[in-house]
Order: C-alpha cells, then sequence, then structure tokens
C-alpha cells in the first residue's frame, strides 16, 4: 500500500530555501549568507539546526565560512530551472536576477517544430510565437538558451510577446492579465542530446558538445497548455538540485 511520505529535515529545508536565492541570483557570489543567529530567528529553529543548514551548504559547494567573518555564497556554476524562476516571479516580480542578463534573438511567429505544436494541443503544420533568449552570467558567461512558444492567436490577442523585452511578472502573468487564463500547474521534462551547430556558437561550447535540454508546459486549470518552454543548458551548468527523503 502506498505510503505518507515524510518531509525532509527542517535543516534542509532551510538550506534548500537558500539554496535556491542563490541559484536564482538573488544571492550572489561574494554575498553574505545568514548568519546561525539570523537563521534561528527566521526559520523559529535551535541555532544546532541552523548550524546544519549552513554545514549543508557548505558541503554542497555553494557558500563558503571564513572564521571571525562569516558564510559568503560562492562562485558556482549553476542556473535556475523553469520552478525557480516562476517563484522568482511570485515573489519578486521579475523571472531573472540583477547578475543575469538577457539578450532576445527572436520575437516572431514562425511555423511550429513538431514536438512544440504537438506539446501545444496545436493542428499539425500550425505556426506558433516563437520567443527566443538568450542568458549570461554576470561575468558574461553563456548559462542558458531558452525558448517559449505559444499558440498562434497570442500573436494578435497578446502583442508583447512579439516585443523583444522582459515582461514584468514573466509571460504567464502577462497571459493571465490578458485572456483570463491562470497557470495552474506546469510539467517538466529533461533529457541529454549533442548540441547543434547554433546552440554551440551561442553557448560558446566546443564540438562536439552535449547539452542538457528541459522542456516545461504550463497548464491552465482545464489541463489545457498555455505556454511551452525549452530550455538548453551548456554541460557545466548545474540546472538541477534536489534533496528527497529516502525510505527507511
Amino acid at each position: 500500500m502506498p505510503e505518507i511520505q515524510e518531509v525532509l529535515p527542517k535543516y534542509l529545508q532551510i538550506a534548500g530555501h537558500i539554496r535556491d536565492q542563490i541559484v536564482r541570483g538573488d544571492l550572489k557570489p561574494g554575498d553574505d549568507v545568514p548568519s546561525e543567529r539570523q537563521i534561528a530567528v527566521a526559520w523559529s529553529v535551535a541555532r544546532p539546526t541552523a548550524a546544519r543548514a549552513l554545514e549543508a551548504l557548505r558541503v554542497q559547494g555553494l557558500v563558503d565560512s571564513r572564521r571571525g567573518s562569516g558564510t559568503y555564497v560562492r562562485e558556482a556554476r549553476t542556473a535556475p530551472r523553469a520552478r525557480e524562476r516562476y517563484e522568482r516571479a511570485r515573489d519578486l516580480g521579475t523571472m531573472y536576477s540583477p547578475a543575469e542578463s538577457v539578450e532576445f534573438l527572436a520575437t516572431t511567429v514562425v511555423p511550429g517544430p513538431e514536438h512544440v505544436v504537438e506539446a501545444l494541443h496545436l493542428p499539425a503544420d500550425s505556426d506558433v510565437v516563437r520567443r527566443a533568449r538568450l542568458l549570461r552570467a554576470h561575468d558574461g558567461r553563456p548559462i542558458e538558451l531558452s525558448t517559449s512558444w505559444f499558440a498562434p492567436q497570442f500573436a494578435e490577442q497578446a502583442p508583447r510577446l512579439l516585443e523583444p523585452e522582459r515582461l514584468c511578472g514573466g509571460t504567464a502573468k502577462y497571459l493571465a492579465e490578458i485572456t483570463g487564463r491562470q497557470p495552474a500547474y506546469a510539467r517538466d521534462h529533461v533529457a541529454s542530446r549533442l548540441a547543434t551547430a547554433e546552440e554551440r556558437r551561442l553557448l560558446a561550447l566546443t564540438r562536439p558538445a552535449a547539452v542538457l535540454v528541459y522542456r516545461l508546459t504550463v497548464y491552465d486549470g482545464v489541463d489545457a497548455p498555455i505556454q511551452f518552454d525549452d530550455a538548453t543548458y551548456p554541460p557545466d551548468c548545474w540546472a538541477f538540485r534536489q534533496e528527497y527523503p529516502l525510505s527507511r
């Protein structure tokens, strides 16, 4: 029979929250990490629990502690996944951190690739709206090639999708405001493959090079797809980190 799953220990929940802030860019390399005392107060936990949370971050290679000085964010080769970007948009009104730069490569209507048309539940050979972006870290290093796809009717209903600029709160929020279709849940698919010539050029990769491909479909409350995203990461970017309890 299925069993109720145990939640993570408190210290791992705290470490996960801080880790997400680091990956999202809210805490940048060199920034102070909350101290044991600050964590204990903010999370209403004992100091030993706070200490274990910081130690978990050190073990993960995300922070360094300096005696008599504090704990600081390390230079981590990480990239936020879509879930973390959506959380950041909800909490802070923007999907991108100040440490990231966004270059728009295309905002246009194009013939839909087969996997995109299928994901959006469109008829074969449909056109789709394409928003392609190249994201760079604070040092100019390419960290993500991201493309968002939408049904063709959004070209008229939501014309700002075709403008090469950021949308406050992200595209899902903009579409909800325009169409009333609220995002309810998302589904992820992850795979690896060899990079295309264009991906190698944009992500500054050598040939051959493997990339991580992350596909996300956003659905509304009646299970209809609103948006489909393709994100491609270079091989040295850790795009996913997760802790979970193991059965005893």
